[in-house]
This record gives C-alpha cells, sequence and structure tokens, in this order.
C-alpha cells in the first residue's frame, strides 16, 4: 500500500508492516522513494495493490512494478511508467462456482496480468459491499 497523506507525505507498507528504503519488501518502499510522479499522480488516500515482477516470487518475465487493486478509478487512466492495474476477470455476484470458473481459466489460459506466463499465482476478490478483498490462490 502507499498511503498518501493530505499535506502530500505518504508511508509505504507491507501486508504486515510499514516499511522504509531502509527497512524495505523486496525494493518497493525505495522505488516509491525513488517516484515523486507517482506519488503526485496518486494524490490522497491509500492505494492498494500488489507489487510483483524482477526476482519477486515467479517474476512472471516482467520489470518490478505496482499494480493497483483498484480497477473502477484507475483503469481508463494513463498510468506513470512501472504503475499499472489488475485486470478485471469478472463483474458480478461472486460464488464458488464463479471462483472455480475462474481459477479453471487461469490454469488453461496463463496470467492475463503477464500474457505468455501459464503459472500466475492466483487472483483478487473485491467485495463491493465491505470494500474489502481476499486474494485467492490458484498455484503456489
Amino acid at each position: 500500500c502507499i498511503a498518501i497523506h493530505n499535506d502530500g507525505t505518504y508511508h509505504v507498507q507491507s501486508r504486515t508492516k510499514i516499511i522504509t528504503p531502509e527497512d524495505d519488501n523486496y525494493g518497493f518502499a525505495a522505488w516509491v522513494a525513488s517516484r515523486p510522479d507517482i506519488i503526485a499522480f496518486l494524490g490522497p488516500g491509500y492505494h492498494y495493490g500488489e507489487w510483483w515482477g524482477g526476482k519477486i516470487q515467479r517474476g512472471y518475465g516482467v520489470t518490478k512494478r505496482f499494480s493497483l487493486f483498484n480497477s473502477g478509478r484507475w483503469q481508463q487512466t494513463n498510468l506513470p511508467d512501472g504503475l499499472y492495474v489488475v485486470p478485471v476477470l469478472y463483474q458480478g455476484k461472486i460464488t464458488d462456482i464463479i471462483v472455480d470458473e475462474l481459477k479453471q481459466y487461469l490454469q488453461n489460459n496463463g496470467s492475463v496480468a503477464a500474457p505468455g506466463w501459464d503459472r500466475p499465482e492466483g487472483f483478487c476478490i473485491y467485495y463491493t459491499q465491505s470494500k474489502s478483498y481476499q486474494k485467492v490462490i490458484i498455484d503456489k
């Protein structure tokens, strides 16, 4: 998450703690610190996403990047280099059947975020009523 405060200051966090360039998580805090253009572009708020690529997890054959989860806000925007939006695979009522179909689709077709990568780790579900996310792992 990149959390940008109203006064323009910010902090960066992993899933479990605040991180800094000195106490980093795969270079994410250092990357954010080197990109004032991204801070200015995103503006105040909590910007959740996934830091991936490079030598993080599977690498996916792409350079390190931050993919924003809030696709409704950022999907149609011209994003700065290195900033992406997670692809939307489905919109509508979520059921166990839909989750299983999405897993099967990715297992059969590979990553949508990194085309050509045949073993995606999983996907996220966004619940509109609770404004919360759930990560679904399909392959460890």
